[in-house]
């Protein structure tokens, strides 16, 4: 089970990382972000948590004699899934630490002008500046940081593991 979990634990965090990583270059090369950028972003967290479904499915098939209970689908994927968002979780801290450390400042600004250019009134624009100012200051924080990283890519993947799971169970006969 070792092999299998880290061998798709790292395809998948690969994969989403890789993106990530693009997103970034992207956000930074042209001074805002890429259009639609999220719907991106949690696309490339669906395809590279495929990895969980095919994880599962060899685990089943090579190892368990084509068997599997739902318990034991959800942990193999459940571990997987941990293994991918530990290194979207890990890339995004050496991103930001190297490579983008104003991150928040950069995507802050371009929020509040976006929010200006859409006609939105000067109180929500003020009031939503102070949120972003707030949730900055938190993010400061290393500890929070890696929390929100996580909860960024954590619920897609335990998201596809329970389908997974629910999937690819198979009693024996």
């Amino acid at each position: 089970m070792k092999k299998i979990v880290l061998t798709y634990g790292l395809i998948a965090g690969v994969i989403v990382s890789a993106w990530l990583s693009v997103n970034i270059w992207i956000f930074y090369r042209n001074g805002a972000p890429c259009q639609n950028g999220m719907v991106y972003g949690y696309a490339s967290m669906i395809i590279a948590f495929a990895a969980v479904f095919l994880g599962i499915k060899r685990y089943r098939d090579q190892y368990q004699g084509g068997v599997i209970t739902f318990g034991r689908a959800f942990k193999v994927g459940l571990l997987i899934t941990l293994i991918a968002c530990t290194l979207y979780v890990l890339v995004w801290e050496v991103l930001y630490h190297f490579y983008v450390p104003d991150f928040m400042e950069v995507y802050s600004k371009q929020y509040l002008e976006d929010m200006r250019a859409s006609g939105e009134s000067a109180a929500a624009i003020q009031a939503e500046a102070e949120r972003m100012e707030q949730f900055s200051e938190l993010y400061r924080n290393p500890l929070f940081r890696v929390l929100a990283t996580y909860m960024e890519i954590l619920p897609v993947g335990l998201a596809i593991t329970l389908l997974s799971a629910l999937v690819l169970k198979r009693r024996g006969v």
